[in-house]
């Protein structure tokens, strides 16, 4: 995404685009539906924990490691092979995004080098840091053109800017933005899909919109399923209106259907069958 437009806040400006207004209309309903449950009242706690476990599950199948619920709660070594340790990543980036509000909007390059320390789990040099020219990109479902290192860092600090900046745009906008935005520039040299989809979250949790991240967008990515999430990171990328609006409303789609997944578990809860 340009962050040079001439209007003031382009953030805002997407909120406009056609189709998007309704499709954060859509989302916001589905979020309160969760919100309004009856559950919410009295196990919130329980219900943010499988929020979190689900949400891991999600992303770690968009990044090629489709694990079944069961054998994700069944685990305790995620150190195997590259499935296992995938998963691994996302458990840790889900458990850690909760902890990360306080600073994203301070200092949300700082924040994204944290993510990826934690996913990467790894002393190599590379880890933490933006990749520098030359390095190689571990992200072998996205097959998008790969951006030079001196490209990112402008980019980076421009979404970095926008993020500490503020605005009067709908938290969705901003929730896609980021995530489209992080997806396309791969700023690390591995796990860019699981940061991006946390960052996502964080944004989402921070904004006030899901505040006790109930609604993870990731289990809706992943039901949507691979193709249509890269097709729409197409239009992300294309950087034309309909592309933009396009990639928005998909990422709405998906907290709708995270926000239906834990509206399912708060009955199950109710019914005392979680």
């Amino acid at each position: 995404m340009s962050t040079t437009d001439a209007t003031a806040d382009p953030l805002a400006a997407l909120g406009t685009l056609p189709g998007v207004p309704e499709a954060v209309e859509s989302m916001r309903k589905a979020v309160d539906r969760v919100y309004g449950h009856r559950v919410m009242r009295r196990r919130s706690n329980e219900l943010t924990a499988e929020a979190a476990l689900r949400g891991a599950r999600g992303s770690a199948a968009l990044s090629g490691a489709d694990w079944a619920l069961e054998e994700v709660r069944r685990r305790t070594d995620f150190s195997g092979d590259e499935e296992a340790r995938t998963m691994g990543a996302a458990l840790r980036l889900s458990a850690e995004a909760g902890q990360l509000l306080s600073i994203w909007r301070q200092s949300p390059l700082r924040v994204l080098a944290r993510l990826h320390l934690v996913a990467a789990a790894s002393a190599d040099d590379a880890v933490g840091r933006p990749r520098q020219q030359g390095e190689t990109v571990h992200e072998p479902l996205v097959e998008l053109a790969l951006p030079g290192a001196a490209e990112v860092s402008g980019r980076l600090d421009g979404l970095a800017d926008l993020i500490i900046a503020g605005g009067s745009a709908p938290a969705l906008v901003t929730a896609a933005v980021v995530h489209g935005e992080l997806l396309a520039l791969r700023p690390f040299t591995s796990r860019n899909g699981l940061i991006a989809r946390t960052a996502e979250r964080i944004v989402l949790i921070g904004s006030g919109l899901d505040p006790k991240s109930v609604c993870p967008a990731e289990v809706g990515h992943a039901e949507l399923g691979r193709a249509a999430y890269l097709a729409a990171l197409d239009g992300y990328v294309s950087g034309t209106p309909e592309g933009m609006a396009a990639w928005i409303a998909h990422c709405g789609r998906a907290v709708e259907l995270g926000a239906r997944e834990s509206t399912a578990v708060c009955e199950a809860l109710q019914r005392g069958a979680a």
